[in-house]
């Protein structure tokens, strides 16, 4: 199979700073011992949650063509999901959270295309093909829960982030891969996990863009549905982890009513979840989005907005009264009563209306920064989208008249009138000066010298959120995260192991009852004496071909190893499980 990006119309659609994160699926990267921890954690999944999943995750597995035995090719899952309306793509670990539930707004799953390590068969911080594959992708298969994520992205990615949390998805990334990266000197891992205490203790009032990271987790990633008396579990984290799905039913996790207090419950990705959160239906999952998304700049707009996008210190965009979007990254604003009355950007801003660049009015006529006042004229208490042609002429808000026009609060803007700009209701949205002075008292805001001023028009601040109004005003490449996954080490041992991997899952595949089991069996007892997988794997051959002698040598081993290395006896006793007595797996 080969590496290139397979697309669909899906695909095709998404703008071009969300493609910079895909990355082809080399399906060749996968080794043998990677495709038997897939199968492991699959035949234990499909065993156990059709006794505590949600009804819809089984039901998926067999729309979304997930196989048991196989990992799955992003073609072959695309394919598929394309029938229930979404596609997927592979990235590279963790993605910025604004990026990740963009992706979701445009029906697309993001699904990191490594595996885990057998080391970390049960569980592992760094998001993976299992994680994905197996966890989210069926249960999106259910239109209810589909639309929740799909909403979940088109809110979430309009969520304001402070400058800190940016550093904190870094900081998670790179933990995330130290932790899964196989020889990690302990050291460095202390040091990653301590970067990533050291700014949860210290993030201040967490930002629109923490709190729905935080519902996301425990709906989408860790969330039960149900009652909280007898749950199920939906989450792909909890679906795709061996250990954590068992653990969360037990009485040690406390299981709470979901409701919007979720928001500002952090987590903790290296640790088993204390406590997780259950919702009655899939529909109250949205009943509760749509709560916390009333709360958010991007419908409350107002002062709070804007000052949230300044702290952010990214690019942002408000939407006024007239419809009139302005993008750029928000530096300063001035206030009064409790209202802005001026708004300053700096660096490239460009102005739109209903999400589409206005004509002139991109980043080369506004390099350098934007500012305008914002509000009613004083005196009159009459704002200017609001006055008629008749209330226009009266005022001289006319082309080639030169005008002074104080609003409340103090600020002045006196020169003269090029031209204006309506939007489709008629309403002027954009008013054009040269010769222009705008000032707030002592304090010169433009002067005539800095050559064109364009005047927002708009009473109040409707919206504010993250990213532009118009995607192509921008270039939005931005830099890639900082780290990288690390691959597992290709070492002669580990050669030599694969290739005894490959022989036992060829004779599976085939059927083929020839090939002598003993030589490899041999080999691993005497080369690779820390396995356990691949000696589960001979048993489950051994059995089928009702090879006596050797399986009852082979069992006596596992039990030896069981003794050696109790932190895998478990696994071993659940893979043997799966053999030996199907209804109780």
């Amino acid at each position: 199979m080969n590496s290139t990006i397979e697309s669909n119309p899906l695909l095709d659609r998404l703008p071009k700073h969300l493609k910079q994160f895909i990355k082809p699926q080399d399906y060749s990267d996968y080794t043998p011992i990677n495709q038997a921890v897939w199968r492991y954690v699959m035949r234990k999944n499909v065993a156990y949650l059709s006794k505590v999943a949600h009804s819809s995750y089984l039901e998926g597995l067999k729309k979304t063509g997930i196989e048991i035995d196989n990992i799955p090719s992003m073609y072959g899952m695309n394919r598929i999901l394309t029938e229930i309306g979404w596609a997927a793509v592979a990235v590279d670990g963790f993605i910025p959270p604004n990026a990740f539930m963009e992706f979701q707004a445009y029906n697309v799953l993001v699904i990191a295309s490594d595996i885990r390590q057998l080391e970390h068969i049960e569980y592992t911080p760094a998001p993976d093909i299992i994680h994905e594959g197996a966890g989210h992708a069926p249960i999106i298969a259910n239109p209810e829960y589909a639309e929740y994520l799909r909403r979940f992205g088109e809110i979430g990615c309009k969520a304001l982030s402070s400058h800190k949390d940016y550093e904190m998805y870094e900081a998670i990334r790179l933990l995330s891969i130290v932790k899964e990266a196989e020889g990690t000197p302990q050291a460095v891992i202390d040091a990653a996990e301590k970067a990533v205490e050291d700014l949860q203790n210290n993030m201040g009032e967490l930002s629109e863009m923490a709190q729905i990271r935080n519902l996301h987790w425990w709906t989408v990633e860790y969330g039960l549905i149900g009652t909280v008396e007898n749950p199920k579990i939906y989450g792909a984290g909890l679906l795709s982890s061996i250990g954590e799905s068992a653990h969360c039913m037990t009485n040690e996790v406390k299981k709470i009513p979901y409701d919007l207090s979720a928001a500002n419950q952090s987590f903790d990705i290296t640790k088993l979840q204390p406590q997780l959160y259950v919702t009655p239906t899939f529909a109250y999952l949205n009943l509760i989005l749509e709560e916390f998304a009333n709360k958010m700049a991007l419908r409350t707009g107002g002062l709070s907005g804007i000052e949230k996008l300044i702290d952010s210190n990214a690019l942002g965009t408000i939407e006024l009264s007239t419809g009139l979007q302005i993008s750029g990254i928000f530096s300063s604003v001035i206030a009064h009563e409790g209202k802005p009355i001026y708004i300053q950007t700096i660096g490239k801003t460009a102005l739109a209306s209903r999400q589409k660049e206005l004509v002139g009015h991109g980043t080369l006529t506004h390099p350098e920064g934007f500012g305008s006042p914002i509000g009613k004229l004083e005196g009159i208490n009459l704002a200017i989208e609001d006055m008629s042609p008749k209330d226009l002429n009266a005022y001289d808000i006319l082309e080639s008249k030169t005008v002074k026009l104080e609003f409340e609060g103090g600020i002045t803007v006196e020169g003269e009138i090029i031209t204006g700009s309506r939007n489709l209701q008629g309403e002027i949205i954009l008013i054009r000066f040269k010769n222009c002075t705008v000032s707030h008292g002592e304090t010169i805001l433009f002067q005539p010298e800095w050559g064109i001023y364009d005047m927002a028009v708009g009473k109040k601040v409707i919206s504010a959120f993250s990213g532009p109004a118009d995607v192509n005003s921008f270039d939005l490449i931005s830099h890639l995260p900082a780290s990288k996954t690390i691959k597992a080490k290709h070492t002669a041992e580990r050669d030599d192991l694969e290739v005894l991997y490959q022989t036992v899952r060829n004779s599976r595949e085939t059927r083929d009852t020839e090939t002598p089991l003993k030589p490899i069996f041999e080999n691993l007892r005497t080369n690779h004496p820390k396995d356990w997988l691949l000696a589960v794997e001979i048993t489950e051959l051994l059995k089928e071909r009702n090879e006596i002698k050797l399986l009852q040598e082979i069992l006596v081993y596992l039990d030896q190893l069981k003794q050696k290395r109790p932190e895998v006896a478990h696994l071993i006793t659940g893979g043997l499980d799966l053999i030996f007595d199907k209804e109780k797996a």
